[in-house]
């Protein structure tokens, strides 16, 4: 197996893949590595997730990504990008996990589960999907809580409650509802509704709640979990509801411990992002660029496929216009 590679792409995700095919395309020799499958977080999407982009707006290296829907399915993009890899025969190394990356007199020594390799340019495109947002409130550990959402009928003939505002949350909100949850219950620290929820779905959410079906606490929080109740904080006080289930939405986080064991700077301000170069991607650490998601930090709302595909373009052209100064 080849151990040195001009660059090592750390993340299997839409943006990795756009990363490889730029390099590709450059004629630089790529691995990319990734722990889990390919585009791992699209696979832990929920099974019925609608995108809110159109499937142009996701495709990457030029590949057509069609679809027979307005907006494309998880598993639409799921063929998709396992398309775009085999035909772009691209070099992925899966279940792979990076232990640690050392950078050298003459580049990069990257450790995996698997193997050691040597690398000239690292680029880490490792999203942010792995680290959910804990609540820090007691109970929080116990079985009946989960911080993702995959599909609702294990929530058939239960009360489920729902912490969060946003897509995902609203998604398993009313798929539970419609799908037999004996009571459904949003728990909200936001006065509304996020508008950055999918336009045709915020109506629907809204209607719920307001008829009745689907109960809501708005400028309200959990304080502690127990098996089959939580307790609120809500405007007018505190109480305690009973539940089977608490599905936190409660957002992710990048890991934060991995990006600083390779030296690379976090700002200290909100959203706590790397420290990089808008113009190259390039980061403190000199061969080391950042791509996708993981540029923003704890907003995790800032870049999506559809505006970070870019970074592919800009670090690989950054990386051939180093290699013409050495020349």
């Amino acid at each position: 197996m080849q151990s040195h590679y001009d660059v090592v792409i750390i993340g299997a995700g839409p943006i990795g893949l756009a990363c490889g095919i730029k390099a590709q395309e450059a004629g630089l020799s790529h691995i990319i590595i990734d722990k889990g499958t390919l585009v791992n977080s699209i696979y832990n999407y929920p099974y019925g997730m609608t995108f809110f982009s159109t499937s142009e707006k996701l495709e990457i290296g030029g590949v057509p990504f069609i679809s027979h829907n307005p907006k494309p399915t998880r598993m639409e993009a799921l063929e998709y990008y396992r398309r775009v890899t085999t035909s772009k025969k691209l070099n992925t190394s899966l279940y792979n996990e990076v232990k640690g990356v050392e950078k050298t007199v003459d580049g990069f020594i990257v450790e995996t589960k698997k193997q050691t390799i040597h690398a000239n340019q690292v680029i880490l495109a490792t999203g942010f999907y792995d680290l959910p947002h804990l609540l820090g409130i007691p109970g929080e550990d116990l079985p009946m809580v989960t911080h993702y959402y995959k599909e609702p009928h294990p929530y058939f003939d239960q009360r489920v409650t729902i912490i969060g505002a946003a897509n995902s949350a609203v998604d398993a909100a009313l798929e539970c509802y419609r799908k037999g949850a004996s009571e459904v219950t949003m728990v909200i620290r936001e006065n509304e509704i996020r508008n950055t929820v999918k336009y045709w779905v915020k109506p629907d959410i809204e209607n719920r709640i307001k008829e009745g079906s689907i109960n809501a606490y708005f400028e309200s929080s959990l304080t502690a979990i127990r098996e089959g109740e939580i307790d609120i904080t809500t405007p007018e006080g505190s109480l305690t509801i009973e539940t089977d289930f608490v599905l936190a939405m409660t957002g992710y986080e990048p890991d934060y411990s991995f990006i600083r064991s390779m030296g690379i700077k976090i700002n200290d301000e909100y959203p706590q992002a790397p420290v990089y170069n808008p113009e190259s991607m390039e980061t403190n650490i000199e061969g080391i660029y950042l791509a996708g998601v993981i540029c923003g930090g704890l907003e995790t709302n800032k870049w999506f496929i559809e505006n970070s595909r870019v970074h592919a373009d800009m670090i690989v052209d950054h990386i051939k216009a180093k290699s013409l100064k050495i020349v």
